[in-house]
């Protein structure tokens, strides 16, 4: 399906954005730490050539433009434990919900929080391993869901609970979809080189301190499962993304809650693909003119 490994966006030093393949010593494995890329032409989703032309990375990128997104969508109560520290019932189906693609940020950006956010106690973290579609489909099987994966990245799926369940009016959206409430990259490492997407460590530190620390073998639906019950009766896109669910250590499922403040430093990290750093920081509303 693809012929790069380590997928990225960048600015480079010549003050342009490319797509590139990722150069890393064989001993480094957090695409965070690419200071070069191949850089990479064609259509990403289809026919594309990764070059022999080298480019030095000034800044990652989110690793998809907004324009090759398609949709974003995102699981709940996907860990067993997860779902037992917020003493909610191990779900008998996958809750789905949805991001817009605003809602998308690069791997160091911010994470902005507008006044409506700021009324309330209840911002939280949630570290996820985020798959995206690379070829269409539609009924798939658990069997073959992989192969229309193009690759996978680590996402921050930013939520206030606040407006997640008393302000939404039972939906999730509302509370998780603030612009810049997904940050994720640092890259898209290539389905052909995880073979197997349930045997990942998967961790959240908050200002330097382990919150989160577990595997993606905890997940109720794995990926196979998740892809193939979202695709029933549903066609499947290139640039459809899927965040899977979070694993224990959330700020809410703690007593007393540990909600993210102004100021504090969120790095989610995924083994074999690497990690993303994000400020939380408080936005001053602007009068209307």
């Amino acid at each position: 399906m693809s012929s790069f490994s380590r997928l990225v966006r960048f600015l480079a030093r010549d003050g342009r954005t490319y797509y590139g393949d990722a150069i890393l010593s064989p001993e480094v494995t957090d695409i965070a730490k690419a200071k070069q890329a191949h850089v990479i032409k064609g259509d990403i989703f289809g026919k594309h050539e990764v070059t022999g032309q080298v480019a030095d990375v000034r800044l990652l990128l989110a690793p998809l433009a907004v324009e090759d997104v398609k949709t974003v969508r995102c699981l709940g109560l996907n860990y067993t434990q997860h779902a037992k520290e917020v003493k909610m019932p191990r779900p008998t189906y996958p809750v789905l919900f949805y991001k817009p693609v605003t809602a998308l940020g690069g791997p160091s950006d911010i994470v902005p929080v507008p006044a409506p956010a700021q009324e309330a106690a209840g911002l939280d973290y949630e570290c996820e391993l985020v798959a995206i579609i690379g070829k269409e489909g539609r009924d798939l099987s658990e069997s073959i869901a992989l192969d229309h994966v193009m690759g996978y990245a680590v996402g921050n799926d930013i939520s206030h609970r606040e407006w997640q369940l008393k302000r939404g009016g039972g939906q999730w959206s509302l509370g998780k979809g603030f612009d810049g409430w997904a940050p994720w990259g640092p890259g898209i490492v290539s389905a052909k080189l995880i073979k197997d997407p349930q045997s990942l460590r998967i961790s959240t530190k908050l200002n330097g301190r382990t919150v989160q620390d577990s595997s993606t073998a905890d997940m109720i639906f794995h990926v196979a499962k998740t892809i193939s019950f979202l695709s029933q009766g549903t066609t499947l896109l290139p640039g459809d993304m899927i965040f899977t669910g979070t694993p224990q250590g959330v700020g809410s499922g703690r007593s007393p809650p540990l909600w993210l403040q102004d100021g504090d430093v969120v790095e989610v990290a995924l083994e074999g693909i690497g990690s993303c750093t994000n400020k939380v920081e408080y936005i001053k509303s602007k009068p209307r003119l």
